[in-house]
């Protein structure tokens, strides 16, 4: 794995941290529909950047 991979994957595992920490801050008896959308964007975006690295690296 180059630098600029190692980059992207630990911006990826940032954001993956983002989330656990979302997911232990969130109160069950109070969490919204927007806190689950929140999550489930940031989830989505997650996905995109994987599946855009994997190409990316699968070019090279």
């Amino acid at each position: 794995m180059n630098k600029v991979q190692e980059e992207k994957m630990n911006r990826l595992h940032e954001r993956m941290d983002q989330i656990v920490m979302m997911l232990d801050a969130i109160d069950p008896e109070k969490a919204g529909v927007e806190d689950i959308d929140q999550l489930i964007a940031m989830l989505d975006e997650i996905e995109a950047k994987c599946k855009e690295y994997r190409h990316e690296w699968n070019m090279e």
